[in-house]
């Protein structure tokens, strides 16, 4: 059966300076889409690459003293160079430089010249060199460009120009007629209300104050100007030509769906639909014009000194660490934000506490007590429908979030099962199993259930985390990897041995890294300073960082960092987020009275009544406690799920804001107020006293 075509592209890079991680994420995003096609059947086609042309690369190889040639050169390099370091699987890189690029352009430009789409004049106005546009003086802002905040210079030269507006009309219908073109659905209002109804201007499409472009064929001193230059890369780099395309063009062509900056939307959903009509082409099917990876709440620039590159991260945390981030954190309609912080949260919490954490635990059963070969799962159990259900559920799941581009909450789906994962052990008790030589084909049955589990886990986070996944793969010692192994519960094989468990992801010592990477100089994240009135202000919004489209991750950041000592969340009015030395000694006999436990957080939930406490469900040996803690500030519901942590067990009962605690969680104060709960290896039994 022959695969469905599908061709997906990122905008291409301009060649002015050496993109940061904010430009870095459209690569890591469109690639994971690519590698998931490709995963669930489709014969991919991903095409990136680097934009060359235009006076602001003139001008810089000028002030550098080289040709533009040899500047473009270098920063192509190095964008190639970014996109292979964080794991692109790029079919083609493609280069507006490139001979059968430039060739295709002239003659592009030529046809629609001749067909009177394309005509002589003279442009009058304002152009901001930075974002090769011109703009009209309603359009600036406080008299600069409403794009860059730049200068504009007041420009006349004699021009070629393409009739927008003879195609108005027809593209409004097209995009009323197809509500998916233009994506998200606040991205298309925006187009909509901005520039068609108040009537397209028509588009310079030509220069002659320059002559680092494409030259124009019938009219020597004309270059072509940057948007028909650009924006026909989706084009000529699968063999589309006016006077006969390839076989290429035809099996690919139109393209599935464009991944853009929001800030280039316009050009894309407006300028290059355009020019496909008047070339009488199929238009592409969606342009989807994902938000900004701000820093803090600033949007990346080098003026504002706040620019982080992929390889100060990858070389930090790792590339799928990178990755993950990258495509977990970005909400679909929204801007997101990075920091130092958040990076190392995320991996402490769901890469090495529930992703590593649930490997590494099952795999040491798995040696210790089968001496690692795989036992048949002939014990099965009511328990296990769930855990199995959910399973064989997920993948059908996951599509149905990709179709509609929402990269994050496909992941969540994965990290839904590797909850329910960590939860089946604490359910199942293998090490209480391992007791009984009776329960010992139990015991089997459950460690196939977990194996077979991580399998599918790691086959589905591939297109996301393909070097982890591979790992994942290898500590199994697993060949069935396909998506097609995901339709049944077996495919682990029995009697096979897994191999040699290592840690995926190690915790991370925030206050470490932070030292290490200001020795460095990088300024990777802002500092925030906890006040009084921030340990009052605090929600929980944190709480919604897995959902793509629930919160404004720009007020939950800030809010994030924000520091709130325990007592005070728990209702005390003494500050004790910096501890004072006791100088009051303690008998060992007043010590050995209160008792601490492993306890295994099965549930965690925010509390209803009080947005700095979370109230979680915590397994301690055979019994379920309900214990209230202050650390919302420092953790959400979901970072809690799985962890193995220090319960002091013997603590009279008692009410916080109306809900019962039992216990209390061991945590620690950092420097900055904020809480590190007391975790325990992942082969401690739940329950096993502390001493």
């Amino acid at each position: 059966m022959a695969q469905k075509p599908y061709y997906i592209t990122t905008a291409i890079a301009y060649t002015s300076k050496t993109p940061h991680i904010g430009n870095t994420y459209e690569a890591v995003l469109t690639d994971s889409i690519a590698r998931f096609k490709r995963e669930v059947g489709y014969d991919v086609f991903f095409q990136t690459g680097t934009d060359e042309h235009g006076q602001k690369i003139q001008l810089q190889a000028e002030e550098e003293g080289i040709t533009p040639q040899q500047h473009v050169d270098k920063i192509a390099g190095e964008v190639k160079d970014i996109w292979d370091l964080v794991n692109t699987s790029y079919d083609k890189f493609i280069r507006t430089t490139d001979d059968d690029h430039k060739r295709i352009v002239q003659k592009i430009f030529k046809k629609l010249y001749e067909q009177d789409d394309i005509y002589k004049g003279t442009y009058e106005g304002l152009y901001c060199t930075p974002c090769e546009s011109f703009f009209t003086e309603g359009q600036l802002v406080d008299g600069k460009c409403p794009d860059c905040g730049g200068e504009v210079t007041q420009t006349s030269e004699e021009a070629y120009f393409l009739r927008l507006s003879k195609y108005s009309d027809r593209l409004m219908k097209h995009i009323e007629d197809h509500p998916e073109f233009i994506q998200p659905e606040s991205r298309k209002n925006e187009m909509i209300n901005n520039f068609l109804k108040p009537g397209l201007q028509d588009l310079c499409v030509s220069r002659t104050s320059f002559d680092w472009g494409i030259p124009v064929t019938f009219d020597e001193g004309h270059v072509v100007y940057v948007w028909v230059d650009a924006l026909s890369n989706y084009i000529t780099g699968i063999g589309y030509d006016p006077d006969g395309s390839s076989e290429q063009f035809n099996k690919y062509w139109p393209a599935d769906v464009h991944i853009i900056g929001k800030d280039i939307l316009r050009f894309h959903t407006l300028y290059w639909p355009v020019m496909l009509m008047a070339l009488e082409v199929e238009l592409p099917k969606q342009i989807f014009g994902h938000p900004w990876l701000m820093f803090g709440d600033d949007k990346m620039s080098k003026s504002r000194g706040n620019v982080v590159y992929a390889k100060q991260l990858v070389e930090q945390f790792g590339v799928d660490a990178v990755r993950y981030y990258l495509l977990h954190e970005m909400p679909f309609a929204q801007d997101g934000t990075l920091t130092t912080e958040l990076i190392i949260q995320r991996i402490n919490s769901d890469l090495a506490n529930i992703l590593g954490n649930l490997v590494n635990r099952t795999i040491a059963m798995q040696v210790k007590y089968f001496d690692s070969v795989i036992q048949e799962p002939n014990t099965p159990e009511d328990i296990d429908k769930e855990l199995i259900g959910l399973a064989l559920s997920t993948p059908a799941k996951m599509i149905a979030k990709m179709e509609h581009l929402k990269v994050a909450d496909s992941i969540d789906e994965i990290w839904t099962l590797l909850r329910r994962s960590n939860k089946y052990i604490d359910e199942t008790m293998p090490w209480v199993l391992a007791k009984d030589e009776d329960s010992k084909p139990r015991l089997g049955t459950v460690l196939y259930n977990l194996l077979e589990s991580i399998r599918m886990c790691a086959v589905m986070l591939k297109p996301f985390m393909p070097e982890t996944a591979d790992k994942i793969f290898a500590q199994l010692n697993t060949s069935v990897t396909s998506w097609e192994s995901l339709e049944s519960f077996d495919g682990m094989k029995v009697n096979d041995s897994v191999g040699v468990g290592e840690v995926l992801f190690a915790r991370l010592d925030e206050k470490k890294v932070l030292e290490a990477i200001n020795e460095q100089n990088l300024k990777n994240a802002p500092k925030v300073i906890a006040t009084e009135e921030d340990a009052t202000d605090v929600t929980s919004k944190k709480d919604n960082s897995n959902s793509n489209n629930s919160t404004d991750n720009k007020s939950n950041d800030n809010k994030t960092n924000k520091a709130i000592d325990k007592s005070k969340a728990d209702g005390n009015t003494k500050d004790n987020s910096k501890p004072e030395e006791s100088s009051e000694l303690i008998a060992f006999d007043d010590f050995a009275k209160v008792n601490f436990k492993i306890g295994h957080v099965l549930e965690c939930i925010k509390h209803p009544k009080a947005d700095r406490l979370l109230i979680s469900k915590i397994q301690v040996g055979e019994e379920v406690r309900q214990i209230v803690s202050g650390i919302a500030s420092s953790y959400s519901p979901n970072e809690m799920v799985g962890k193995q942590v220090v319960v002091v067990t013997n603590l009279k009962p008692i009410k916080l804001r109306g809900e019962l605690s039992e216990g209390m969680i061991l945590a620690a104060s950092r420097s900055d107020g904020t809480m590190a709960v007391i975790t325990a290896d992942s082969d401690v039994e739940s329950g096993a006293t502390v001493s």
